[in-house]
């Protein structure tokens, strides 16, 4: 992580998002092996995380073309609610799920990374969801109409996306831009009626939602006919316009289409919440550099005596 300490937005981020790795331990999330220490204590910008070693990301997999089974698809699936539903229990919300951030190895094993946009689901941090959160191909319909309060019914929708981008092997809504996006969803999967916008609070975007014309739902049965028939039954509940419709992740992973992986026994939920809990005033870029630089130290006790 390059020059992540010279300003304290990014400074904040990376702090944050090494404590949040270090609270989540679990098979489906990636693991920090080791901080290295810098050369220097009182002066560095740039952060060396060590993760476990992983031979790909899935986009590299998509783009290959390789011909994935449909056992394939629904393990990788499985994997991706799996380590949502820990995540989402230590009140966590990803923020960023794409195919560049899940990593798989020859085993097809698979791990959540990138939890640099991560937030607690609580969080009363001013943040803006802007072009930065969440790739716009693989953004919720609730950030794109810039709602104020959102839940972890964003991370399903970005698990909906990635799941059928296995069976095409393209983005299913690439979108141009953020209105362009929009338009693709609902050419899709419809526009909601009036009795289905209530999670639309602000009028502007309300205005928009009626202004688009009356696309119908699409067959997406008939539009992907390599996706088998139960697949696309929880496919079309992740994908839901409304977030309060779409399916949550216990429940996904209770579908009957995970029948053969799901075992609620061997899907745990983290032991406590995760907390974020520094001194806003207070925290500045330096603060935060001997913050990063003692959870270093928790990998390399040896360089306490530099302290």
């Amino acid at each position: 992580m390059c020059n992540v300490l010279s300003n304290k937005v990014d400074a904040k981020r990376t702090y944050r998002e090494i404590k949040l790795l270090l609270h989540i331990k679990h098979e489906n999330v990636i693991c920090i092996k080791d901080i290295l220490p810098p050369p220097r204590r009182r002066d560095f910008d740039d952060v060396y995380v060590v993760y476990e070693l992983m031979d790909r990301d899935l986009s590299e997999l998509i783009d290959s073309k390789q011909k994935l089974s449909e056992n394939h698809c629904k393990y990788f699936l499985y994997q991706i609610l799996r380590g949502l539903k820990y995540i989402h229990s230590a009140n966590v919300l990803h923020r960023d799920l794409k195919p560049a951030n899940l990593f798989i190895n020859a085993n097809c094993d698979l791990k959540i990374g990138d939890f640099g946009l991560a937030r607690t689901s609580f969080s009363s941090e001013v943040d803006f969801m802007t072009e930065y959160v969440v790739t716009r191909w693989y953004r919720a319909p609730e950030l794109l109409l810039n709602a104020a309060e959102y839940t972890a019914a964003i991370d399903v929708w970005s698990v909906g996306c990635i799941f059928m981008e296995l069976f095409i092997h393209e983005p299913l809504f690439p979108g141009r831009d953020y209105m362009h996006q929009l338009r693709t969803i609902a050419k899709l999967i419809g526009v909601p009626n009036e009795s289905n916008m209530d999670f639309v609070k602000g009028d502007n975007a309300k205005r928009f939602l009626r202004e688009l014309p009356k696309y119908e739902k699409q067959s997406l049965r008939e539009k992907y006919p390599m996706v088998p028939p139960e697949a696309m039954d929880l496919v079309e509940k992740m994908l839901e316009f409304n977030p309060a419709r779409r399916i949550t992740v216990e429940d996904a992973l209770a579908h009957p289409y995970l029948a053969s992986f799901h075992d609620e026994s061997d899907e745990p939920v983290c032991p406590e919440p995760f907390t974020f809990n520094v001194d806003e005033q207070r925290l500045t870029e330096g603060k935060i550099r001997d913050l990063i630089y003692k959870e270093m130290l928790q990998f390399n006790p040896r360089f306490s005596v530099q302290s």
